[in-house]
């Protein structure tokens, strides 16, 4: 992860307090905050009790925003994940029942755990932004962050996620266990209380809604732009890709590229913003071939020599 710069102070403090409460967690929150900032959204995946729901409740609690949870279950139903419209018979109409997609931080756990007509409630309204309840369109609050979790797809009662729908994701991480030593701080935090419950808002939602405007302003040079097209369209004709990223990938990779280097406190994108972020941008949204999942092959190890493999711009542009 390039260190060259020093973090966006804002930044810097929510990561401080978020700190608090996750152990050896720095990059990835890093990441979900370059997803935030990108108005993206994330996908973790992992084992269950590695941090994951931690982490999305933590960075709500550090931005005072309004959080909402949705455990995905087999039985559970698009309506319980949108509202619902209920007929008052006291007032002689219907009256909207919100579901708990309408807050600004949205936990989506275990998503490949409920079926896909579900899943689709879910995605649709973080591709639109809105919901559509009897024909009656709604906006959905800013911001809107969704941090989707699931259980690798060898766990039992899984039902895995569409190729198409993982491309609504900007990022997908991965957690990983802590080493030794950090499960021994996280043993002595949690000895006596839980630091969730003392954690303190940092910012606001509405320093939040200006940061994400300062992203957009964050400019490209046309040399990184081209860099971007390049690792993108080499998704396409790779020997052990079936089928590559899209040009939605393109899009998402610059984005986030803006929001990475805003965190480093520059107004300019670097190539190593590039570099770093694309196999936790781009390997979700690649399907490799039959033979090369039975080798073992993954999407981050095809992106990982797609780059190294990729002349990288030199030239560096300051907006002074």
């Amino acid at each position: 992860m390039p260190q060259l710069d020093s973090l966006h102070p804002i930044v810097e403090k929510i990561i401080t307090n978020i700190e608090k409460l996750m152990v050896g967690k720095r990059k990835e929150t890093i990441l979900a905050l370059t997803a935030l900032l990108a108005e993206g959204h994330v996908l973790l995946e992992d084992v269950p009790g590695v941090g994951k729901t931690m982490l999305v409740r933590a960075l709500s609690k550090s931005i005072d925003a309004d959080y909402k949870r949705i455990q995905f279950t087999p039985d559970l139903l698009p309506s319980d994940v949108t509202g619902v419209s209920i007929y008052n018979p006291k007032e002689l109409q219907f009256e909207f029942n919100p579901g708990p997609i309408m807050g600004n931080f949205v936990l989506a756990d275990e998503i490949n755990r409920t079926s896909p007509k579900t899943q689709s409630a879910l995605l649709e309204s973080m591709e639109e932004g809105t919901i559509t309840i009897d024909g009656i369109t709604r906006s959905l609050p800013k911001p809107f962050f969704v941090m989707a979790t699931q259980n690798p797809v060898e766990y039992e009662g899984t039902y895995p996620l569409p190729e198409a729908q993982l491309d609504r994701f900007l990022l997908k991480l991965r957690m990983g266990y802590p080493t030794p030593e950090e499960e021994f701080e996280i043993l002595n935090r949690m000895e006596k209380t839980n630091p969730l419950s003392h954690l303190q808002a940092i910012t606001t939602i509405k320093e939040l809604l200006y940061l994400q405007q300062s992203v957009r302003e964050v400019s490209m040079d046309k040399a990184i732009k081209h860099y971007i097209v390049k690792l993108v369209s080499q998704t396409r004709s790779y020997s052990s890709i079936q089928l590559g990223a899209s040009p939605r990938g393109s899009i998402a990779l610059m984005k986030a590229s803006q929001a990475y280097a805003f965190i480093h406190g520059r107004n300019y994108v670097i190539p190593d913003d590039v570099k770093f972020l694309a196999p936790y941008v781009l390997a979700h949204r690649l399907i490799l071939k039959m033979e090369a999942r039975f080798e073992g092959i993954t999407g981050e190890q095809v992106i990982a020599k797609i780059v190294a493999r990729t002349t990288v711009p030199t030239q560096r542009t300051k907006n002074l």
